[in-house]
């Protein structure tokens, strides 16, 4: 059973797979071949009816990339509508002399009825679908589809960027990148395929009107000459044959044009036209009752048709009347009654609301961007920055506590650790922040502004700038984005406070599933668990990930019988981490490019860490304020090379060294030689000497 299935799938799939070569054979057969005239009814009929369904198909696509085999649609249809005029135009030079049915009966009926047999009024009706068709609906589709192209290559860069920062920032997964920038790349395919596809339409409406005049001259030419039919009966067999054969080919036509220009001027998603149309254009009860009014004054004039404007007045005056009703229904929703609250008649320990560890406070306006009922998206982005975090950091920080504060303003956030104010900003819902990276080639109109995480140049622009702004290498983000951004900012630069003594007891009862014996060792038989803390918030201070915990743990086992001190331990571990900690700032290169004291300045700050003790408030304020201004200086120019800012400096000056940077000099990262991995090559980039 399972083998016949098979078999009948590989035979489905062969069948499906050889659809289409014998599609284009058949059509281009027809060219050649000739056709009876029933066969000819019959692709006619399935001629039309395949436009109406390319109309349809069109109409109810949410997007046009859900219609991204449009482009050769176009193109099958326009060869098939072009091989029926070849072959109908054969059937009416040949046979035309026996009558007006001589072409099959959709012709007869189409140059009969349609018309009423008059071919004035066909060649008249036909030049106007032409009109329609050529000037009108392709020539604005074509220029649609040419912009559209345009615009969406433009833009790539800023959506590939904007896509790197969601990934960057822990808000969407590689996956979910992937097919993001695959559907970057199938909408630029699509506009531009669309762009080029378009030209069939116009060629087509050309090639109707020339084949038109070629079947009413060449069958005038054969009916007289050749039949003897005189000019009269060839006009009435010949000139009505070639309108039907005409009309027959340009209604579809102008139906696929239409398809063209409905799929290439979609706006929006989630919504087919239909739906946007009547949401869009019929939802605004005041437009309907001054329509309904105009139209009512109109019908009431005299002279002017009364039944129809005052039968269209009335229908849209109900149309108005029943969304008021409808909007009045929806404002009159109950107002739940709030319990009578009881008089407190003493005051007690739940009365006392802790301080969050971490907390978001939002304005009014915000509250659409964490309300569940309203599906807000910073719940879920924030839940992606903590996933995140755990996985680059080693831990899993505190809940964000989110809950509104009136006294800020209405579009403005805070982020506060332990009730402090660690992050302020603003964003505008339903706006987007375009940040200049450094290489934005124009202006936009909005409101300036600076990136609250990274403190870039940005502004607040409308959305109906965005795609143009991101042509100009605007990085542009939503208000939930900025938001979210900046939180991870703050967490990852906070990670040693958020690291509570609840956060390292949940920690060692994770290693403890897999290590028991290594945690009993350390804590509490060799360091109670506040030294692990201190240690593990010394890495943090100074950006040094906490994943690897057994090889910490097993460093502070080898340590803690003969140190206790947490800065002592921490040069150890240090140590320890030295391959993960030299990955982490240079990639798995061999060659590793460093900033270096110079000898003499190394000898005399020795010589004050011998006298001082290991601090760095034993260094001479000059000297400190001039060694910070240098290596400021080299920071700079090596980020402007790409290299990261690492100042390697002896064991003994590490420690005081990096307190002493760390303020003045946020962006350098100071390692000792015993920290370098004996297989990486150290080179000198830059010496710094400092002046005394």
């Amino acid at each position: 059973m399972s083998a016949l299935a098979l078999r009948l799938g590989l035979n489905r799939t062969a069948i499906v797979g050889l659809a289409g070569p014998i599609l284009i054979v058949l059509i281009l057969g027809m060219m050649v071949l000739p056709l009876p005239p029933l066969l000819l009814d019959l692709l006619f009929t399935f001629n039309i009816a395949l436009a109406m369904i390319v109309l349809l198909s069109a109409m109810y696509t949410l997007r046009p990339l859900d219609f991204a085999v449009f482009p050769t649609v176009l193109l099958l249809t326009t060869l098939l509508r072009l091989s029926l005029n070849v072959a109908s135009t054969r059937v009416v030079l040949m046979h035309g002399h026996t009558g007006p049915d001589a072409a099959g009966k959709v012709i007869e009926a189409f140059g009969q009825f349609l018309v009423g047999g008059n071919f004035a009024v066909g060649l008249v009706v036909f030049a106007i679908l032409v009109v329609i068709n050529f000037v009108v609906i392709t020539k604005g589709a074509g220029r649609i589809a040419e912009v559209g192209a345009r615009f969406t290559l433009d833009a790539m860069p800023g959506k590939q960027m904007a896509i790197d920062a969601d990934l960057n920032a822990g808000l969407i997964g590689e996956d979910e990148a992937r097919r993001r920038r695959l559907e970057i790349a199938e909408e630029a395919d699509f506009y531009g395929a669309m762009d080029g596809a378009s030209k069939f339409v116009r060629g087509d409406a050309i090639a109707g009107i020339l084949i038109l005049f070629i079947n009413i001259l060449g069958g005038l030419a054969i009916g007289i000459f050749q039949h003897d039919l005189t000019l009269a009966a060839a006009t009435n067999n010949y000139v009505l044959l070639a309108i039907g054969d005409g009309l027959v080919a340009q209604i579809p036509a102008l139906i696929i044009s239409t398809a063209a220009g409905l799929v290439v001027s979609r706006v929006g998603k989630g919504e087919h036209t239909g739906q946007q149309i009547l949401t869009q254009m019929f939802r605004q009860p005041h437009a309907l009752i001054i329509a309904a009014t105009v139209l009512g004054v109109l019908g009431l004039v005299p002279g002017m048709p009364h039944f129809s404007f005052l039968l269209l007045a009335g229908l849209l005056g109900f149309g108005a009347r029943t969304l008021l009703k409808r909007a009045a229904q929806e404002a009159a929703t109950p107002v739940p009654v709030p319990a009578p609250a009881r008089d407190a008649l003493e005051v007690s320990w739940d009365d006392l609301v802790p301080v969050d560890v971490l907390g978001l406070e939002v304005g009014y306006r915000l509250i659409p961007l964490v309300d569940k009922g309203q599906d807000g998206e910073l719940l879920r982005r924030i839940k992606a920055i903590r996933k995140k975090f755990a996985q680059e950091v080693g831990f899993l920080p505190p809940a964000v506590h989110i809950r509104d504060n009136l006294e800020l303003a209405p579009s403005a956030y805070r982020i506060t650790l332990k009730g402090v104010a660690a992050g302020e900003g603003e964003c505008h819902v339903g706006q987007f922040l375009a940040i200049n990276p450094g290489r934005a080639a124009g202006a936009l109109q909005g409101v300036v502004t600076t990136d609250p995480a990274f403190g870039l140049p940005a502004q607040w622009i409308d959305a109906a700038q965005r795609d143009y702004a991101q042509s100009l290498g605007y990085t542009v983000v939503d208000a939930g984005t900025v938001v979210a951004t900046h939180l991870s900012t703050v967490v990852h630069a906070q990670a040693s406070a958020l690291l509570g003594r609840q956060e390292v007891q949940a920690l060692l009862d994770q290693a403890n599933k897999a290590t028991p014996k290594l945690v009993d060792e350390v804590t509490p038989k060799l360091l109670p668990l506040s030294s692990v803390q201190r240690v593990l918030q010394n890495l943090l201070d100074e950006g040094v990930h906490i994943r690897d915990l057994r090889t910490v743990l097993e460093t502070l086992a080898d340590h803690a019988g003969r140190m206790q001190d947490p800065n002592e331990l921490t040069a150890a571990v240090r140590v320890a981490l030295g391959r993960a900690i030299v990955q982490q700032l240079y990639g798995t290169g061999g060659e590793i490019s460093v900033i270096a004291l110079d000898p003499e300045l190394e000898r005399v700050l020795q010589q004050v860490m011998g006298l001082a003790g290991p601090e760095a408030a034993g260094i001479e304020p000059d000297l400190a304020e001039n060694l910070a201004r240098e290596v400021a200086a080299t920071v700079t120019q090596q980020e402007a090379l790409g290299q990261p800012a690492v100042l390697l400096v002896p064991d003994r000056l590490r420690l005081p060294l990096a307190r002493l940077l760390r303020r003045g000099v946020p962006g350098v990262r100071v390692l000792g030689h015993s920290e370098i991995p004996d297989a990486r090559t150290i080179r000198v980039s830059v010496m710094v000497g400092g002046k005394r």
